[in-house]
């Protein structure tokens, strides 16, 4: 069954609009809206979407830049008030094909495929705040040979940054007190101005090395959003749309019957709070983040006023169109209908892009020779599923690694490493990929696909005590505020036991937490590893910013390189270094 007849028969989360006054001439310019979130680079496709929720064998191939961007030329074809946004991390944590070039592909294609508005996502901030201003602006990496390769892959040269527009409303400079980007833009269809305001979550300083955020403040969205509408208002803008990278998580397994659902109503999600406490003069949330697929109603402040609020999973895979009817005579808008549709490879009635796939082909020749350079081998998949107690087989390798890289007395003499598990980005499967590197045999492209961020090894020393509270501040209820439990993956040698039912930063047992098989001591110092994330304090382990003796190291990516050479093949170790007490 191909994706057009399943989109015919989809549910549209629809929302009509009645004007505040009559007119006599009630003639409409309808707007299409194509949104994507989430997209990091894959500028191929990422795999397969399931059929249906309860059958995993059903998928059908989708994604990949080029396909996307033949969807959009379909789109513009039959109306030509068509524009293109994104809901943020359009970059950052993004395949080898466009992260070993500072990600400069994955702008330079959506340059092409016709994408005019991205509001800042967290990721966008993975390599800092100055080179999110080069994605714009353009120019040439100050160090990497490897960026500007516009002469082998057929694009500008030096590298020509986005002709769309960045949006940041809530990222404010904290010297100039002024955003980073653009808070919103403006744009007219028919003499009918529409505003799209972008904004990134408040938490990002949180969830990304805080050195590539420093001097930058995270405001607050719903008083950012709130503030701007009479500015808009006063500007001409009859219609407010808002892109946030920020979203909700639906409890039904993601496949393409529930691409449109809101099973949940997102309640207890960030997004759906956003929303409640929004002006009225709010028309649509196209949102992003937590890689969902998602159509729904939800109110502003008048509990009344439902409009859409969309998500449309990630890396390609879909996108939302969305229908906006506004009055010609006041701009008034009379209707919204949002519907999430998948990016169907096998659809007949689409033409993928040719040109761009002349370009990803050109960047995958460049990068071909060090993705398929075979680095060591494993004997059965290494995963990110974790145990009761939230370790996993992929992290502990990791770890492991780590560990390895820094033991020596020379490179910081790490007695345990700890590896976040958000850091840890795909499992590391033993089949033969596509490179046909031979089963148990793994690429440094896999390799990479696992870490892809380029974070640099730390090592530094923490007290018993302060690696305890570290533990402790894995959970949520401890003060630093989780809002799900991060389990960190410890290497070998390192051991201790939880209970889910232990008050809020009481939940580690203290006199289980060893290393080695000796009990930690709490006033006693000890080295740890970890990568520059963490080091810096993110993902809320605030206390290993105190870690003091801080010995930098070499990139993650190059730590596991060293540890599969060395250590091949590698077995899954046994989920037996965090144990949860009953």
């Amino acid at each position: 069954m191909k994706i057009g007849h399943i989109a015919n028969a989809v549910a549209l989360a629809t929302l009509a609009f009645t004007g505040a006054a009559c007119a006599t001439n009630d003639s409409t310019v309808k707007l299409k809206i194509v949104a994507i979130n989430d997209f990091h680079g894959q500028l191929e496709s990422p795999g397969t979407l399931r059929a249906l929720p309860t059958d995993s064998f059903g998928t059908i191939a989708v994604g990949g830049v080029d396909w996307l961007a033949g969807y959009i030329a379909d789109i513009k074809s039959k109306n030509p008030n068509t524009v293109v946004v994104s809901a943020g991390d359009l970059i950052g944590a993004t395949p080898l094909v466009s992260a070993l070039f500072h990600d400069e592909g994955t702008i330079e294609a959506m340059n092409r495929a016709g994408l005019e508005i991205n509001a800042v996502g967290n990721h966008e901030f993975d390599e800092g705040k100055d080179e999110l201003l080069r994605m714009q602006n353009g120019g040439c990496h100050p160090t990497d040979v490897n960026s500007c390769q516009g002469a082998a892959v057929g694009t500008p040269v030096p590298f020509e940054g986005a002709s769309f527009k960045f949006l940041a409303a809530n990222v404010i400079d904290k010297k100039s007190n002024h955003s980073i980007f653009a808070p919103y833009t403006i744009k007219k269809y028919e003499g009918v101005k529409v505003a799209f305001i972008g904004l990134t979550l408040k938490e990002t300083p949180t969830i990304v090395t805080p050195s590539g955020v420093a001097g930058l403040r995270f405001n607050d969205e719903i008083s950012t959003i709130n503030r701007l509408v009479p500015k808009l208002r006063a500007k001409g803008a009859k219609a407010i749309v808002v892109l946030i990278h920020q979203g909700g998580v639906t409890p039904t397994t993601q496949a393409l019957t529930t691409i449109n659902n809101c099973d949940g109503g997102l309640d207890g999600s960030p997004v759906k709070t956003i929303v409640n406490g929004l002006s009225n003069a709010v028309d649509l949330v196209l949102s992003g983040h937590t890689h969902q697929a998602y159509n729904c109603l939800i109110a502003t402040k008048n509990p009344n006023h439902l409009i859409p609020v969309t998500s449309a999973s990630s890396q390609g895979r879909l996108f939302t169109e969305v229908d906006m009817e506004m009055r010609k005579v006041n701009g008034s808008v009379k209707s919204v209908k949002a519907t999430n549709v998948a990016v169907d490879r096998n659809n007949v009635a689409i033409t993928p892009d040719a040109g761009l796939q002349q370009l990803v082909g050109n960047y995958k020749a460049l990068v071909q020779p060090i993705a398929d350079h075979v680095i060591g081998s494993i004997t059965a998949d290494l995963t990110r599923a974790t145990s009761s107690a939230g370790e996993n087989t992929m992290g502990d390798v990791i770890a492991d690694a780590q560990l390895a890289a820094t033991k020596a007395p020379k490179f910081g003499g790490a007695q345990v490493a700890f590896m976040n598990p958000g850091g840890v980005r795909a499992d590391m499967t033993y089949l033969s990929s596509a490179a046909g590197e031979g089963d148990g045999n793994v690429t440094f492209g896999e390799a990479f696909t696992v870490q892809p961020f380029g974070n640099s090894l730390v090592t530094l020393s923490l007290t018993g005590a302060q690696i305890e509270q570290m533990l402790e501040q894995q959970f949520v209820g401890c003060p630093n505020g989780q809002t799900f439990n991060r389990i960190l993956l410890p290497s070998a040698g390192f051991n201790y036991s939880w209970s889910a039912t232990g008050a809020d930063c009481d939940k580690v047992d203290p006199a289980s937490i060893s290393i080695d098989g000796v009990t930690v001591n709490p006033t006693d110092s000890y080295r740890v590893t970890v990568n520059s994330f963490l080091a810096d304090g993110g993902d809320k382990f605030e206390v290993i910013k105190q870690g003091t003796d801080r010995l930098g190291g070499a990139q993650d990516s190059d730590a596991m390189e060293a540890y599969l050479t060395a250590n091949s093949p590698v077995a899954p170790p046994a989920l037996d270094r965090i144990l949860l007490l009953p």
